[in-house]
């Protein structure tokens, strides 16, 4: 049963599906940005769930279920390709989203994730960090630097994200995906790349 849950919880809460929560967190929240038309919303989350998630899901799916590649996910270092693979369509949708007249920072939350995806690719070359905390640890840090530099009281939305990081880590240990070492590093990772983007730029 605990085994069951924990797969749940890893699934739902993949790192490709992070990039459209952050999105959809970011409309539907008190920040400025939030206040695009809903024609607007929903070109945005085509890009960008077609670039973060289908493409690199279609993507990932025919490197391991393909003979070429033999790719075993398990181990880090069959996770660079799929993870260089997928920075490419998160580039992507970085650079059709600059074809449309939106607020600067839904481009920034993209190029953050490509530069994550990016560290991540170097150091699964060698250890197996997480990318599941990576992605929640990421949504936490953008906006917790976004709640500080526009004065907003997001501490429900925070707490939340923090509960949500802290089943998603144990999962990963639950099924043994990760040591807690990787689970907090993949967390800190995430958190500290997008919280210095987004309190900066």
């Amino acid at each position: 049963m605990i085994q069951k849950l924990a797969k749940a919880v890893s699934f739902l809460f993949h790192p490709l599906l992070m990039p459209t929560f952050g999105f959809l967190l970011l409309m539907n929240t008190g920040f400025y940005f939030a206040l695009i038309s809903y024609e607007a919303k929903k070109f945005i989350l085509l890009i960008v769930i077609m670039s973060t998630f289908l493409l690199p899901l279609i993507s990932m799916s025919f490197m391991l279920f393909s003979p070429r590649f033999k790719i075993n996910l398990d181990k880090s270092s069959d996770r660079v390709l799929p993870l260089l693979s997928t920075a490419v369509f998160y580039y992507l949708g970085y650079y059709f989203l600059g074809k449309v007249p939106i607020y600067p920072i839904y481009r920034i939350v993209l190029i953050a994730s490509v530069l994550t995806i990016a560290i991540l690719l170097i150091i699964s070359i060698k250890w197996k960090i997480s990318a599941h905390l990576a992605g929640i640890g990421g949504l936490i840090g953008a906006f917790l630097a976004l709640s500080l530099r526009m004065n907003i009281n997001s501490s429900l939305l925070l707490a939340s994200l923090i509960f949500v990081a802290g089943i998603v880590g144990t999962a990963r240990i639950v099924l043994g995906k990760h040591t807690p070492l990787q689970v907090y590093a993949g967390f800190f990772l995430g958190f500290a790349v997008n919280y210095l983007i987004m309190a900066w730029i």
